[in-house]
């Protein structure tokens, strides 16, 4: 059971479930609401659920490698949470990533081979190596790691959407109505997932400064300090808020007034939380707060797209 509960936790099985959870909403309330069952590709369901288990697969390896490569650092920033060598060998936790990447890989190609989407394919391929460059390398470098995995939260559900519509795929021609308003939807919500994940990889940062400044890293806060990182995370809260709050005045014509109220409440009104209490946070149980609450925030922007669902 201990063996059981540690690699769940290695896995970080909350973080997959928000995979999950992301991609289940974008297909069964954003997708399948613009396009009709007659609209759909062949075998649309079973590819779904193919890159859903790929995705998940590819994460959970990158978080393993992750945490192989920062034992060290983990020892200081939370002792009590390190599994690598602790509980499971650093034999163990190589082999492990392997497994998932590998399976991983074959996944996204048995999703996509067969409509030739061939260039979706590559970028989940190359996300593999590029998990594991972050976690020896960019980490330690200041803004592309942050970057990186904001771009690969928004992939998440990029992929989704460019699997709908492969090279030999016509229905986005056929149906340019319906197209664009799935790709407006798309970078919507790949839009908000980039930037609120940048955010909290920021605050994580300031987080594990004192780690992070021990082994060489060069991290925002490291290279730049914790009050012009603060005023960096301040400035994508503004940016996030008043996209939100403009998106919120165009909705009032459709009259979806209970999508308002939950977005005002439940994503603008926690965001102006945390821009309050950022600046008033200086020690790591600060930030390790500041960061659960937009952890909160990410799963309430995720929610949200339910109401596509709900409305006409």
């Amino acid at each position: 059971m201990k063996l059981t509960t540690a690699f769940f936790r290695l896995i970080r099985w909350p973080n997959l479930f928000f995979i999950v959870l992301t991609q289940v909403l974008f297909q069964y309330c954003i997708y399948e609401r613009i396009y009709p069952a007659g609209l759909r590709n062949d075998g649309d369901e079973k590819q779904f659920w193919t890159l859903v288990f790929a995705s998940v697969l590819i994460a959970a390896a990158g978080y393993i490698i992750n945490d192989y490569f920062d034992l060290n650092i983990d020892e200081i920033n939370k002792p009590s949470k390190v599994v690598v060598n602790n509980i499971i060998s650093r034999r163990w936790v190589i082999i492990w990533h392997l497994v998932l990447s590998v399976f991983g890989v074959y996944l996204t190609f048995h999703a996509l081979s067969f409509h030739f989407f061939w260039p979706v394919m590559l970028i989940n391929f190359l996300n593999v190596f590029l998990l594991w460059f972050y976690s020896t390398t960019l980490k330690k470098k200041l803004l592309i790691g942050n970057l990186l995995i904001s771009l690969l939260t928004a992939w998440v559900i990029i992929i989704i959407f460019l699997s709908k519509f492969g090279l030999n795929n016509v229905y986005h021609l056929a149906h340019k109505d319906l197209y664009a308003r799935f790709f407006r939807l798309t970078i919507l919500y790949a839009g908000f997932a980039f930037i609120i994940s940048l955010i909290r990889e920021v605050v994580k940062d300031m987080e594990d400064i004192e780690g992070d400044r021990d082994y060489g890293c060069r991290t925002m806060p490291i290279v730049w300090g914790l009050n012009a990182s603060k005023v960096f995370v301040a400035v994508w809260l503004i940016v996030l808020i008043a996209i939100l709050v403009l998106l919120q005045f165009y909705v009032i014509q459709f009259e979806w007034w209970w999508s308002i109220l939950y977005c005002t409440l439940l994503i603008v009104a926690p965001l102006i939380f945390v821009f309050k209490k950022l600046f008033a946070a200086y020690t790591a149980k600060d930030f390790h707060q500041l960061s659960n609450y937009i952890k909160l925030i990410m799963l309430t922007g995720i929610v949200s797209m339910i109401f596509f669902k709900i409305y006409p």
